[in-house]
């Protein structure tokens, strides 16, 4: 039955009722209406309309829900379906509606591998001709400078030193840029040395004290999980520097069994101590990290409690490590222990 001969008959069920009773009671209506006669006309017309909505009101249930569904849909929190309940156009509307969720997820999915892996691809080039241009230049400059305050008499020598400083701190910026753009240390030295390196150098640039807490017995990860895991945790350094006006940072790399199936996961969890509120503002860096976080199939979660700080915890099923590959090669075809510090 569709829709509207569902709607049809409730209506015609409610009014046949309403009929019957005004042909079969022994109520009569006089001219002029009584007032007896008006409370009961009154009385009468009122249950019918509650019956009325009552019925069309759990007719259109399934609307409701499919409604409150498309208003609060996220693609960047995949996995939000509504149950297919019911027969005839309703319950076709609500499985097409979910075909199309699954289809946009996917589609949402595979374009972001394609955007983050030519993300990845040009930080990869600019951090390569910093080093090699910029970097050799201004080490070439270095040593011209060093000649020629060797050799030169005071004043020009104490300027020339100076002169000297200032290139050393500008190369050494090159070089800290070109670790942020392309981390070095994670494809040689792996994962715990490379948040080790990453929360050493944002401690002694921010200011705060840094808590690690890195597991050793994680499981092998693919080059991507990685490289998304040390994003993540970079981003929300970052963002705990500039607003969470905190005194602490904690970074925990952990390896969780059981909550995200048999194989488990690995938990990456970045807590803060700072001013929070309550509620977490959706920015363009926490919608980054949503975006790479759906890249290879995990789970961010951002918690922020006033005046209890802010944790933004990445949740990496190991099982959705083995598909990142052929996500990898689909984006690619589609596009052409604890310490301080």
């Amino acid at each position: 039955m569709t829709l509207f001969w569902r709607i049809f008959a409730l209506n015609a069920v409610v009014l046949g009722s309403a009929t019957a009773l005004l042909l079969w009671a022994p109520v009569t209506v006089s001219v002029p209406v009584v007032l007896t006669e008006a409370v009961i006309l009154v009385a009468g017309l009122g249950v019918m309309l509650v019956a009325n909505a009552a019925l069309l009101r759990i007719g259109l249930a399934p609307l409701d829900r499919l409604t409150r569904l498309m208003t609060t849909v996220d693609l960047l929190r995949p996995g939000h379906r509504l149950p297919e309940q019911g027969r005839g156009e309703t319950a076709e509307l609500i499985r097409t509606f979910n075909a199309m969720l699954e289809r946009l997820e996917q589609e949402r999915a595979a374009s972001s591998a394609r955007v983050l892996l030519a993300q990845e691809s040009e930080r990869r080039r600019i951090a390569q001709e910093l080093h090699d241009e910029v970097g050799q230049t201004m080490t070439a400059v270095l040593l011209a400078l060093k000649r020629a305050s060797d050799g030169a008499d005071e004043p020009l020598r104490g300027e020339l030193q100076q002169a000297q400083e200032i290139t050393r701190g500008s190369l050494d910026e090159v070089r800290r840029l070109v670790r942020r753009l392309r981390p070095g240390v994670l494809d040689d030295l792996g994962l715990i040395s490379a948040l080790t390196s990453l929360t050493t150098e944002f401690a002694t640039h921010a200011g705060l004290r840094v808590v690690r807490r890195f597991d050793s017995d994680l499981p092998p990860l693919d080059e991507q999980a990685e490289l998304v895991l040390y994003r993540v945790a970079q981003e929300a350094l970052t963002n705990a520097a500039r607003h969470a006006e905190a005194g602490q940072v904690e970074v925990t790399l952990s390896r969780s069994g059981g909550a995200v199936g048999a194989v488990g996961a690995v938990v990456l969890s970045v807590a803060d101590d700072g001013r929070g509120t309550g509620f977490a503002h959706e920015g363009a860096g926490i919608r980054g990290m949503r975006e790479r976080a759906l890249f290879i199939g995990a789970t961010l979660d951002v918690t922020s409690r006033p005046h209890a700080g802010t944790e933004v915890r990445l949740t990496v099923p190991v099982s959705a490590v083995d598909s990142v590959a052929s996500a990898d090669s689909a984006a690619s075809d589609s596009s052409g222990s604890a310490d301080d510090q």
